[in-house]
Parts: C-alpha cells; sequence; structure tokens
C-alpha cells in the first residue's frame, strides 16, 4: 500500500536536520583537531627560535669580547710605545740641557779671556801710539832739519823727485814703444808684403786705359758726307737719337763719337755702323739702327753682368745688381774700366781674405760690388759710395757687405776685417802701374798739395814729394823737434793728408832728424 505523502515530508526533514547535525560535529571535531596540530607546530617553532636566538646572543657577547680585549692590547702597545718616545725625549733634552750647560760655561771662559786680551791690547795701543807720536816728532824735526841744509821746502823737494821720475820714465817708455813700434812694423810689414805679393801674383789682369771717345773706322772720306746727310739732317738725327756729339773733321777715314757717358757713346758707335755696313743713311733708318743698337747694348750689358757674377762666383745677387754691373763695362775712372776694376778687386779680396781667416766668400762679394753706385752716378745725386749703399741696402745685401760699400773709401770707419781687405783690394788695383792714366796737371797738384801739407807743421826745415808721390820726406830742424817728437809729426802730417787729398794706394810721410858738426882745421 502506497505510503502518504505527507509522511514522507516530515520524515525527509527529520533526516535531513540530523544529517545536518551530524556534518556539523564532525566538521568542528576535524576543526579542533586541526588547531591542535597548528598550535603545537607554532610552538615548536618559537622554540626552536628562542633557542636560536640564545645561542646567536652568546655568539655575538663573546666576539664582542674578543674585540675588547684586542682592542685593549692594541691600546696597551700605543701606551708603551708613546711612553717609550717621551723617556727618549726627555732624556735628550736632558743632554741638551747638559750640553748647554757646557757651552755656556765655555762662553763664560771665553769672555773673560777675550776681556783680558782687551785690556792687554788697550794698554800695547797707548804704547804704539804714544811711539809713533814721538817718531813723527822725530820726523818732523828731520825734515826740518833737512829743508834747512837743503834749503828747499819738503813739497819742492817732492816735485823734483817727481819731476825726475817721470822725465826718465818718459824717456824709457818713449824708447820702449819705438822699439816695439819698429819689430811691430818689420813683422807687420812682412807679412802684409807677402799677403799682398801672393794676391797680385795670383791675380794677374790686364789694364786698358780707356778714353771718353770712340773713333769709327770709315771705307772711305765719301761717306763723311752721307753721315752728315742734306743740310746736316742726318747727323742731327744721330745726335738726337743717341744723346752723343759727332766729331767730323780732317781725320781721314775716321768719324769720332764724344760722349761721357759710355752707355750712349756704344749704342752710337754700334747704330753708325750698322748704318755704314748698311748703306742706307736717312732719319727714319737712323731711328730704326738706333733702337736695334740700344736692344744689343742691353743684351751685352745682362751677358757682362752675368758673366762677372759667374767669374767671382758671387751667386744670388739681385738681377738688377748684376745688371748694374753690366752697365759699368762701359764706365771709366781715371781710364780705368770699372767693371774689369770691381773682378779684380773681388779676387784680390778673397786672396787676402783665405790667407788671414777672414770670410772669403763676403770679401768677394763687397769687392765686386764696392763700386756699383758708379753705374747710377751719372744720373742720380750723390757719390758713388753713398749710392752704391742704398743700391746694396735696396736689393737686400747683407749689412756686412753694405758696411764694406760704405768704408772702402773711409766715409764711415771700418768695423770688419773684410772692409779693410776691400780698401786695400780697391787701392792694389788702382796703383798697379798702368791700370789708371792721370793728367800731368792733377799729378802736379797733388805733389805741391803734399808738399804744401807738410811745410805748414813747425820745425820742418825742407820736404820732398818722391816716388810719383807716393812718399814725402820731411827734414826737420834739431833744436826744435825731438826724437820722440818726429813720431808724433809724422802721424799728424798722415793724419792731416788723409783728411785733405785724395789718393789711390797709401803715401808714406818719412821725418828725418839729424844733428851735424862742422869745423874746419887751419
Amino acid at each position: 500500500m502506497p505510503m502518504n505523502p505527507f509522511l514522507i515530508i516530515p520524515i525527509v526533514l527529520v533526516a535531513l536536520a540530523i544529517g545536518a547535525l551530524v556534518g556539523y560535529h564532525y566538521r568542528q571535531s576535524v576543526t579542533e583537531k586541526k588547531i591542535g596540530r597548528t598550535e603545537e607546530y607554532a610552538k615548536k617553532l618559537l622554540d626552536d627560535a628562542t633557542r636560536k636566538a640564545e645561542d646567536n646572543k652568546k655568539e655575538m657577547i663573546l666576539a664582542a669580547k674578543e674585540e675588547i680585549l684586542h682592542l685593549k692590547t692594541e691600546l696597551d702597545k700605543e701606551s708603551r710605545a708613546r711612553r717609550t718616545e717621551i723617556q727618549r725625549s726627555e732624556r735628550r733634552m736632558e743632554q741638551r740641557e747638559e750640553t748647554l750647560d757646557k757651552r755656556e760655561a765655555q762662553l763664560d771662559k771665553r769672555r773673560d779671556s777675550l776681556a783680558d786680551r782687551e785690556e792687554s791690547l788697550n794698554e800695547k795701543y797707548a804704547d804704539v801710539q804714544k811711539l809713533e807720536e814721538e817718531a813723527e816728532a822725530v820726523k818732523q824735526k828731520q825734515i826740518t832739519e833737512l829743508e834747512r841744509i837743503a834749503t828747499l821746502t819738503q813739497d819742492e823737494a817732492r816735485q823734483l823727485v817727481i819731476d825726475r821720475v817721470q822725465k826718465e820714465a818718459f824717456h824709457d817708455a818713449a824708447a820702449t814703444v819705438r822699439e816695439i813700434e819698429s819689430r811691430a812694423k818689420e813683422e807687420g810689414e812682412k807679412k802684409a808684403r807677402n799677403i799682398i805679393a801672393l794676391a797680385i801674383q795670383k791675380c794677374a789682369a790686364d789694364h786698358v786705359a780707356e778714353s771718353t771717345v770712340s773713333v769709327i773706322n770709315l771705307p772711305n772720306d765719301d761717306m763723311k758726307g752721307r753721315i752728315i746727310g742734306r743740310e746736316g739732317r742726318n747727323i742731327r738725327a744721330l745726335e738726337t737719337a743717341t744723346g752723343v756729339d759727332l766729331i767730323i773733321d780732317d781725320t781721314p777715314e775716321a768719324v769720332i763719337v764724344s760722349a761721357f757717358d759710355p752707355v750712349r757713346r756704344e749704342i752710337a758707335r754700334i747704330a753708325i755702323e750698322k748704318l755704314i755696313m748698311d748703306g742706307r743713311i736717312h732719319p727714319a733708318r737712323i731711328e730704326e739702327c738706333v733702337e736695334k743698337a740700344k736692344k744689343e747694348v742691353d743684351n751685352q750689358i745682362r751677358e757682362a753682368g752675368e758673366q762677372a757674377v759667374f767669374e767671382t762666383g758671387q751667386h744670388g745677387i739681385h738681377p738688377e745688381l748684376v745688371k748694374l754691373l753690366g752697365r759699368m763695362k762701359y764706365r771709366t775712372s781715371y781710364g780705368q774700366n770699372v767693371l774689369k776694376h770691381s773682378i779684380e778687386v773681388s779676387h784680390l779680396a778673397g786672396l787676402m781674405a783665405a790667407e788671414l781667416g777672414a770670410d772669403v766668400a763676403l770679401a768677394k762679394r763687397a769687392g765686386l760690388l764696392h763700386d756699383i753706385g758708379k753705374a747710377v752716378d751719372h744720373e742720380q745725386e750723390g757719390t758713388h759710395v753713398s749710392l752704391g749703399g742704398e743700391l746694396a741696402r735696396k736689393y737686400n745685401e747683407s749689412p756686412d757687405v753694405i758696411h764694406a760699400i760704405l768704408a772702402h773709401h773711409n766715409d764711415v770707419e771700418p768695423q770688419t776685417v773684410e772692409a779693410v781687405l776691400v780698401q786695400a783690394a780697391d787701392a792694389i788695383s788702382a796703383a798697379r802701374p798702368g791700370a789708371r792714366r792721370e793728367s800731368l796737371e792733377n799729378y802736379i797738384k797733388r805733389l805741391t798739395k803734399l808738399e804744401e801739407i807738410a811745410n805748414s807743421f813747425s820745425g820742418v826745415d825742407k820736404c820732398f814729394a818722391i816716388q810719383s808721390g807716393r812718399e814725402v820726406r820731411i827734414m826737420v830742424k834739431p833744436e826744435d823737434v825731438t826724437d820722440e817728437g818726429t813720431k808724433v809729426l809724422a802721424k799728424e802730417i798722415a793724419k792731416r793728408i788723409e783728411k785733405e787729398m785724395e789718393y789711390p794706394g797709401q803715401i808714406r810721410v818719412n821725418v828725418i832728424r839729424e844733428t851735424r858738426s862742422t869745423e874746419y882745421a887751419k
């Protein structure tokens, strides 16, 4: 028989309630067990942590005790070391105090000893001073007695002795100076002669005297008329184009070209020779030939300058200076070709510099350029010396070369050996026999001037200019000039000649003093 549904529901509810109650109690018992186990585990962990903490605490306390013990040990060591050092310092201080005490005692002894010595010296000084006073009194007494006997005062006697000593010393000094100068001159002149002779021997150049006119040979006398031209138009055109004077006179088959400027004279000579060879002579052709001659002369000037530079071995000279050197080919001085003279001076200066151990290259360069001012002295104001110095400075020559150019005629005082050598080489080249031509009038004027200068000095009796003006011999009055005075007179005359005269080479001044006594036996 089926169960009533209303009974089933209560039964199910009761069963659910019982199940829930049983489940609750079961969960409660399980939870209590878990909690118990957790508490036991936590307690165990706490015990372990407490034990470890105690162990760590003990270890740290032990480490701290060890560190404290170590520090205490180090502190004890340091304290002992400091005490030892303090004890040493105290001992050193005690030793120093003892040393200072000893030194102080020694100083006291020395002070006492010095005081005793000072007293003794004072007593001796007083005695010495007393003796000096007595000696001075005796000396004054003797001087007074000597003055009374000699009838001279002390100052007069002293001056007499001084005058006598000075006179003897002056005489001895003059004799010594004369001997030294004589020996030095003999040796110096001998060596100088050897050097100059060797230089001249090695540099034996030819000399050609040149004039200010050029002679052009003509094929016949009819050519003179053609050169003159109709109503003189050809000769006027020639003189205008070249700046020279043409002299056509009775000289057979010759025309003379006269000009102070040698370059113009050479241009005119070349142009006229070209016209003669061509045969066509008229103003237009003359101008054309003159222009060609100018170009030809310019080329010759450049080649002559380059040849001079090459011959003397002086490379690096400015091209303008080389051109000016070439212009000197057509320049003469007292009839001597200036370019040949400059090349010869360069060689001579170089040879003498080599003998003396001076700068050979500098001496040769200065010798080559020493007369460079003569290339432009017809066109510019000033002496060839000043113009040459300006040109050398303008074209960057060395100061030593410029100085040698300015000093070669003593316009400035020579300061280098090379400048003196250029002076000497210039004089040698100009003084060679036949090197220069001098007129009779100038020659006589120079001799007269030499004798006038010598006669102007007091004590001169007679004087003679000899050896073509290379030497002047002066006879002096023996009663007016002493032996020592002859040296002074010779130097003064030489300085006066250097100041007032111009001359090539050098002039020897020879002063002669002699005393003659003449008696007649009857």
